[in-house]
């Protein structure tokens, strides 16, 4: 067998081998019921908590469906921290009802940056507290019925819960149907039979909700990484806190279409995890030896990321040794053809799984499904020269524009 060749077949059953905790995720997915507790649910009263950068778009679409809540409005209170805002964020999410902070700082930048100045505006003008803090983004909606399905889980007993990431806009274009279906993948196929078997989830971004007692334990927010969601849940699992998921609780959420905004927020979530297991990897090994499977389970994407990686640079070796020898490149490159190909049909079937199984919940029409099924492998393939441009660039964060509106999410669901 040819040396390409050879490297490339191991490369591809590597990734098998990587993946097959995720086909046995996908299994239990299916087949796995989750048991009822049976306990009533409590009433608690929540603080709901927005940061917005320049969201005057969309800020109103996500406090009104909080005021359109099955839950009791007397147990919600909305605040919303309008960080370093140009335009008219703060009026309209004031005139909507909500609390309103506003932050500017050209040095501290970032998501977790505002989020602590919320949670410190919070704490010293309700010294009281809450019973629970909610997180959103400003481009957020929810169904009707969001809080009352994450309030039962924090009845039951979980300390943290995050809830079920749907797309506001997956039939704008391949790159938003691609994004659409990563986190549909995250919520279905990773966090729910996590649940189901009682492992620890992690936080995806937005949409979760954390107790009293952790907010006592945080003080605050102190995650101020690239990935804040990540360094959250990386925290709380060393720390033997399990992040329980809600299939009930559903949130829409806007992808990016453009297919260079995507990557750079890509870059940054690579980055950003990248940084995250520097900081915690000795706490998560730690764990492991100490028998929390949860901290073997958050590793997940460590793996692929290095396979990803590896793979690029060795294929990209062996092309430039042909070239600069004249022996051999056409091999290399047509091993790495075959590769693609092989990577390709793999994400393919996984779409096919994902759209098939999710078919009712994917909010675009049926022709915008199967268009995007084939160009699915295409985005998740992408993130492979990412990854390894994260070892080596280090992205800031920067806020992303929002336009996709309530209406437009209520024609999709139409379709």
């Amino acid at each position: 067998m040819r040396v390409p060749d050879f490297i490339n077949n191991l490369i591809f059953i590597f990734s098998i081998v990587f993946n097959l905790k995720q086909f046995f995720y996908l299994i239990v997915a299916l087949i796995k019921k989750e048991k009822d507790p049976g306990r009533e649910a409590s009433l608690h009263h929540y603080a709901v908590m927005i940061c917005a950068r320049n969201e005057a778009t969309v800020i109103a679409d996500l406090i009104d469906s909080i005021k359109s809540q099955s839950y009791p409005q007397d147990f919600i209170d909305i605040f919303v921290m309008a960080d370093n805002c140009s335009d008219n964020t703060a009026e309209i999410a004031s005139s909507c009802g909500a609390h309103v902070y506003t932050r500017f700082n050209s040095e501290q930048v970032g998501k977790g940056y505002a989020l602590e100045a919320l949670m410190n505006h919070i704490r010293e003008d309700y010294p009281e507290g809450f019973d629970g803090y909610f997180v959103f983004d400003a481009d957020n909606i929810l169904e009707h019925d969001y809080i009352e399905q994450m309030n039962r889980k924090l009845s039951d007993g979980h300390e943290i819960v995050t809830g079920f990431r749907n797309s506001k806009n997956f039939a704008s274009n391949w790159v938003s149907a691609g994004s659409s279906l990563w986190f549909l993948w995250d919520s279905k196929y990773l966090n729910y039979p996590r649940h189901l078997l009682g492992i620890s989830c992690t936080v995806s971004g937005t949409g979760f909700l954390f107790s009293r007692k952790i907010a006592e334990k945080l003080g605050g927010w102190p995650y101020h990484m690239l990935t804040e969601d990540w360094e959250f849940s990386f925290d709380q699992v060393t720390k033997g806190e399990k992040i329980a998921f809600c299939r009930q609780a559903v949130l829409y959420d806007e992808q990016p279409t453009s297919f260079i905004v995507s990557c750079q927020q890509r870059i940054r979530w690579c980055s950003g995890l990248l940084q995250v297991n520097a900081r915690y990897m000795k706490k998560v090994l730690k764990g492991i030896f100490h028998g929390n499977f949860s901290c073997f389970d958050i590793m997940f994407y460590a793996p692929s990321y290095v396979l990803s990686v590896v793979s690029l640079v060795l294929n990209l070796v062996m092309i430039i040794h042909g070239a600069i020898t004249g022996d051999g490149i056409m091999i290399a490159v047509q091993s790495l053809g075959l590769l693609f190909l092989r990577a390709y049909g793999m994400f393919w079937l996984i779409g096919v799984f994902f759209i098939v199984t999710e078919w009712k919940i994917i909010r675009a029409d049926a022709l915008s499904k199967i268009v995007h099924l084939w160009t699915f492998p295409f985005f998740t393939l992408s993130y492979v020269p990412l990854a390894a441009i994260a070892l080596f660039y280090k992205p800031k964060w920067k806020p992303i524009r929002h336009t996709v509106t309530a209406e437009q999410l209520y024609n999709a669901k139409k379709k």
